[in-house]
């Protein structure tokens, strides 16, 4: 998010990261470079740079104005999982060879920090926004959190299955996830060790693929990799509030607008959609008109 804007960028397995519009969805501009599918796409926190990990065995740094590729780092195998370190100037990859690495763009030309804890594919790596902490998990069902001063893991929490997604809330109090047919959330408020009853866990009627937690923390939304619907559902009782049809098919990912108005889905179908929170406003693609009497 810059001056206000916000931006959506997408990865798909044409091997063509978008960028795009996040009120609008309008086309900006393709990363074009990678030879595989993009299996992960992330911005930075001031939307200059944009990061791409690829079934080409790489990662892909660009610049967001010319489309330029700046820098990239070759993978000994496929790279699912990409984040930029909150000040934009390290990322962090993850994927087959399940093994975690930063790399400082500051000097690309350095070997990168390394990791190797986890038994199955990274799926999804998290960097804290204030605190100097790092959330990694994916097929081997733990949560790996380690202490970015040291590099040293301080945690290692049982998932509740292999996990598909995860995040931290806006404010950065929360850490949730996907796992099977399970949305978790964990309040760091609680601490680094937390026991199985301090993680909330809603168990849904089916497998959930990705989730996103509106920024006012009172909802949240999932995808499926069973079913092409989008549903949203009650943070605190997890009850279903609304059912959305549109996706021919599952559901891989889901963010919200950084203000809550919109949220987007990306599918197997090859499209992204937009939705709005609140139909009864004007907002961005959705404005309402009036008939003059």
């Amino acid at each position: 998010m810059t001056n206000d804007k916000y931006y959506l960028i997408s990865a798909c397995k044409d091997g063509n990261p978008m960028l795009r519009d996040g009120q609008t969805g309008d086309w900006i501009g393709t990363f074009l470079g990678h030879k595989g599918a993009v299996w992960s796409a992330r911005l930075s926190s001031e939307a200059h740079r944009a990061v791409t990990g690829s079934a080409d065995f790489s990662a892909k740094v660009w610049d967001t104005f010319s489309g330029e590729e700046l820098h990239s780092f070759n993978h000994q195998h496929i790279v699912r999982a990409v984040n930029f370190s909150p000040d934009g100037t390290k990322i962090v990859t993850g994927g087959q060879e399940k093994k975690l690495r930063i790399f400082d763009l500051y000097r690309p030309e350095a070997p990168p920090v390394e990791a190797e804890d986890h038994t199955g594919t990274i799926k999804t790596v998290v960097w804290h926004s204030t605190q100097n902490l790092m959330f990694s998990a994916g097929e081997d069902g733990i949560i790996r959190v380690r202490d970015l001063r040291v590099m040293k893991e301080v945690t290692a929490l049982q998932a509740g299955g292999p996990v598909s997604s995860m995040n931290v809330s806006t404010e950065g109090n929360l850490v949730y996830w996907t796992a099977e047919n399970k949305v978790c959330f964990w309040s760091l408020d609680l601490g680094l060790s937390p026991t199985e009853d301090m993680i909330a866990t809603h168990t849904m009627p089916r497998s959930v693929s990705s989730v996103a937690l509106h920024p006012g923390g009172d909802r949240f939304v999932v995808g499926s990799d069973s079913d092409p619907w989008v549903r949203i559902y009650d943070a605190l009782t997890a009850s279903e509030k609304e059912v959305h049809k549109g996706h021919h098919g599952p559901i891989h990912a889901i963010s919200y607008s950084p203000d809550g108005e919109v949220y987007a889905t990306g599918s197997e179908d090859g499209t992204i959609r937009l939705w709005q929170s609140d139909p009864t406003k004007s907002y961005g693609l959705w404005q309402s008109t009036t008939n003059a009497d």
